[in-house]
């Protein structure tokens, strides 16, 4: 780090941030920044988008919501219960106090797990460990809530968009033409509501938020450095990837350990904006620079998946981050971007321009998959063909909706295959779900004064608009472990909410 201080990088970089901070630009950027944060406080168009609505308002006193939370909480009051009635019995014995220790750690817990779950190898992956992982995690916030009596599962904080989006998936398989395989589906989605519940009733401080961040960084760190390690060693070209024609000069698109490169790709949308807040407020020069090893590695990563969406989305969300963060270091993020340019790889360069060539079969194979999708919803607009990817599938194939050589996967939109698979309450459910944690994120950073918190909470607002954006030319959940990464961050987004409040 010293030997980084005094170099002539550092001080060029010293010179030309000291050279914009007194800049008429700097200035200009600052007067911009105000006047569109007027616009928003102001504007009668744009203060509706930007407020909460009324079902989101007035989820946590309603009757729904009081139900829900009673039934999840059910199992904790009673052990509670239970304890109080042995309390001397418990206090003697040393494995019940190691749970209620332990319980007190779930967030820790879940740090070290996210971290374990998501570097296994996909040959060795299966969706199961998800859900043990998640129930385990549950088991140790009930012994913490059995010990203390003063924890309990936050239903108030999920809000009422995700509760909603649940319900639709059930009704799912309900309405769904295969139900069994909707049902191996609903387990999935099982998974990713507690990882919701677990995390967001679990965060009670800063340390444990960035804890969880640590989690994400170290996925991104490993997993990168394996992609990089399969570059190195020579990996195959899969044509099947690539339209070979227009990326003659491309080499192999990494996967690491993931089954395609877009699912990686989509990954590391999720997980590196967390990792670039884990630089901005980690206190320790060691995990400063570890978090900005974790980075570099995963953005070189990033490049070499050759994912266009994956590209744009990332863009937005470090454009989001910033937006988020300092607003006024917009103006030099975009320089930095532009005389950065010429010094992209060309195989970079050429897949870049390929994203708009319909002539490009990566491209042009997704407008048939969008026209079938379509045609789903138009049919069976309120209920969908049901939960999962393949009751889609045998939708489309039982009326012929879709005709191109390759065969009918998902629709490569999440937005027209969520609402395929669970309908017009489902599309509602996930849409209201992501813009509701994107609006709650962004007005909890704009009144909470700066630290982990606000910077952690501005990344995983940021990671979830990427995504979203991404989502536009892919269906980031057609892998189960992505879906559960996906509802981590948001609840990631909805736990540095609610430290954003209580700070306040």
């Amino acid at each position: 780090m010293t030997c980084f201080k005094e170099s002539y990088l550092f001080r060029l970089l010293t010179l030309l941030l000291a050279a914009y901070q007194d800049s008429g630009l700097h200035r200009l950027a600052v007067r911009a920044g105000a006047w569109c944060s007027r616009q928003i406080d102001e504007s009668a168009i744009l203060r509706p988008l930007c407020r909460e609505g009324a079902a989101a308002r007035s989820w946590p006193d309603s009757l729904a919501c009081k139900l829900l939370s009673w039934l999840v909480n059910l199992p904790g009051r009673l052990l509670r219960c239970f304890y109080l009635l042995l309390e001397g019995t418990f206090e003697d014995s040393f494995f019940a106090r190691l749970a209620f220790r332990l319980g007190d750690e779930t967030a820790a817990a879940e740090g070290w797990l996210i971290l374990l779950l998501w570097i296994i190898p996909y040959e060795y992956w299966n969706n199961a460990y998800t859900l043990m992982a998640f129930l385990a995690l549950l088991l140790l916030l009930h012994a913490g809530a059995m010990g203390r009596g003063d924890r309990r599962l936050d239903v108030e904080a999920v809000g009422f968009f995700p509760a909603l989006f649940f319900g639709a998936v059930v009704l799912g398989v309900v309405f769904s033409l295969t139900r069994n395989a909707s049902t191996r589906f609903l387990i999935y989605h099982i998974s990713a509501a507690l990882c919701v519940l677990v995390t967001v009733s679990a965060l009670r401080s800063a340390e444990e938020l960035k804890r969880l961040a640590a989690g994400a960084s170290g996925c991104v760190a490993v997993s990168s450095l394996y992609a990089i390690f399969q570059r190195l060693s020579g990996l195959e070209v899969n044509e099947s990837y690539v339209d070979m024609d227009l990326n003659a000069d491309m080499p192999s698109r990494v996967l690491s350990f993931f089954d395609n490169p877009n699912t990686f790709a989509e990954v590391l949308i999720l997980l590196l904006p967390l990792t670039l807040a884990l630089i901005l407020c980690s206190k320790h020069v060691v995990s400063k620079l570890a978090a900005s090893a974790a980075f570099v590695l995963g953005a070189a990563a990033l490049g070499m998946t050759y994912c266009r969406a994956a590209w744009i989305g990332i863009a937005c969300a470090m454009v989001v981050m910033l937006f988020l963060w300092k607003p006024k270091l917009l103006p030099l993020f975009f320089a930095l971007c532009v005389l950065a340019a010429p010094f992209l790889p060309a195989s970079i360069w050429n897949r870049i321009l390929t994203i708009f060539d319909s002539s490009d079969s990566s491209t042009s194979s997704r407008f048939p998959l969008f026209k079938a999708g379509l045609e789903v919803i138009r049919r069976r607009p309120l209920s969908g063909a049901g939960l999962g990817t393949a009751a889609v599938q045998r939708y489309v194939k039982l009326l012929n909706f879709y005709h191109a050589r390759t065969p009918f996967v998902h629709s490569h939109n999440i937005y027209l295959q969520v609402w395929a698979e669970m309908g017009v309450l489902g599309f509602v459910g996930f849409v209201g779900s992501a813009l509701w944690g994107v609006k709650r994120a962004a007005h909890a950073v704009r009144h909470c004064a700066g630290g982990a918190v606000r910077t952690i909470t501005c990344a995983a607002c940021a990671a979830l608009c990427g995504a979203l954006v991404c989502g536009l030319a892919d269906y980031l959940w057609n892998y189960p472990r992505v879906m559960c990464i996906f509802w981590f961050v948001f609840a990631v987004a909805l736990g540095g909410v609610k430290l954003c409040e209580e700070t306040a």
